[in-house]
């Protein structure tokens, strides 16, 4: 029996570079930058000073105002995004059937805001005083459940937690799920709302955290002078569909998905194995489900964090696998909106279909004085018009997590 083929008909986002996808993109395209000094609470103690922030966003634009108000922000943004790209997608209960339509979304940490909250309410008042609420808008599963309820999708519903790669693991999940006949439509993505004082605090105290006070000089992908990552916050959410689904409604087809690897380092808690060995077999994964070879691949959306391990260990993983591709592009957009940790790899596939969509690619923004140790051929300026066919979207997380989906242009037959 042939598998199913899976498409993406629809996409949502907020993000720094603004909340909703055209924003994002043209944000992206355009190398604007989305960091700034941080606004949500007095940083100072923490000794970091930019973040990737969410600004301007109304979440009554899309969502009830009592429902938004109820919810850890974590769950609005992904409720906000799934909303628009749902909209996008055409999808309501007269073009799809409840039980066909599933929701596997990713966190990385979920609740933290409503975390800290409730801890400091229960420390300086009483335990009586924790909110009711406190358990059920912090737990990780609660963005995936939430947007289960709110399209009455029937199918699945399932909460991915692999730190930095959740996101993409999610979206390569509902793939695979997909392709097993067992839904029509996925609702996938990510959504991380960790800009708040123990999220800055506890990255910080690793050492994770750019210390740069510059927002243009922050998050730097793969640079010589890189220092750390910077704090992002937002969601991502896409529509996945099988063909046939989406051709028998007319939906409107954005990219198709054909391959996924995942991978375990096997190595250490937060450190990537220095060679990228995991790394590499993920994206052979990806290649290999797609049914293509290395010299295939146009584009590479880096995972790219700016930190020193990563940005090496990644580029030895791609120069290893790729060393034959004398075209292959890579590059990160991290610093353009800082590391939104769980929530990175659904907006990183947003910005990867964008590129096939248009026929360009993301600048690496931040990169003055590339890293001999990060031997990739980066997205500049000069190289950027380059109309890629086949791309990759490449998620690393703590505790040696790894995921890549393998997109496709989609081109009208």
């Amino acid at each position: 029996m042939t598998q199913p083929r899976v498409v993406v008909t629809g996409m949502g986002a907020v993000t720094p570079l603004g909340n909703d996808v055209t924003d994002f993109l043209t944000g992206i395209f355009a190398g604007q930058v989305g960091i700034n000094p941080i606004t949500k609470f007095d940083a100072t103690a923490t000794g970091i000073t930019v973040a990737g922030e969410v600004n301007g966003f109304q979440p009554e634009k899309r969502l009830a105002k009592k429902l938004a108000n109820r919810l850890d922000l974590f769950s609005t943004y992904g409720l906000y995004s799934a909303d628009e790209a749902m909209t996008q997608a055409g999808l309501t209960a007269e073009t799809i059937d409840p039980e066909r339509l599933g929701v596997i979304y990713g966190s990385g940490i979920g609740g933290l805001t409503t975390i800290e909250e409730q801890v400091i309410k229960m420390h300086d008042k009483s335990p009586k005083r924790v909110s009711p609420l406190f358990v059920p808008n912090a737990i990780v599963n609660m963005v995936a459940g939430n947007i289960a309820m709110q399209f009455n999708a029937q199918n699945t519903s399932q909460a991915i937690v692999t730190a930095c790669a959740s996101a993409t693991n999610a979206i390569g999940d509902a793939f695979e799920y997909l392709r097993q006949g067992k839904a029509d439509a996925i609702i996938t993505g990510g959504s991380e709302a960790s800009v708040n004082q123990i999220g800055i605090a506890g990255f910080a105290a690793l050492t994770a955290l750019s210390k740069a006070t510059d927002p243009m000089q922050a998050s730097l992908p793969f640079d010589s002078q890189r220092q750390g990552f910077v704090m992002g916050e937002g969601a991502g959410t896409l529509v996945l569909e099988t063909l046939d689904h989406a051709q028998q409604r007319g939906a409107t087809i954005l990219a198709e998905i054909v391959g996924y690897g995942t991978t375990s380092d096997a190595y250490h808690m937060t450190a990537p194995r220095p060679d990228g060995a995991g790394a590499k077999r993920a994206m052979q994964q990806a290649i290999d489900e797609a049914g293509i070879t290395p010299a295939a691949v146009d584009y590479i959306n880096a995972h790219g964090t700016a930190t020193a391990a990563n940005d090496s260990a990644e580029a030895q993983a791609i120069a290893s696998l790729f060393a034959a591709n004398e075209s292959l592009k890579v590059s990160s957009t991290k610093g353009m909106t800082g590391h939104l940790l769980g929530a990175a790899g659904a907006i990183e596939a947003i910005a990867t279909v964008g590129a096939l969509q248009q026929g360009r690619l993301p600048v690496n923004v931040g990169v003055t004085q590339q890293d001999p140790a990060c031997p990739v051929t980066l997205v500049d300026e000069a190289n950027q018009q380059t109309a890629p066919t086949y791309a990759l979207s490449n998620s690393f997380g703590f505790g040696g997590h790894n995921a890549v989906v393998a997109f496709k242009k989609w081109v009208t037959a």
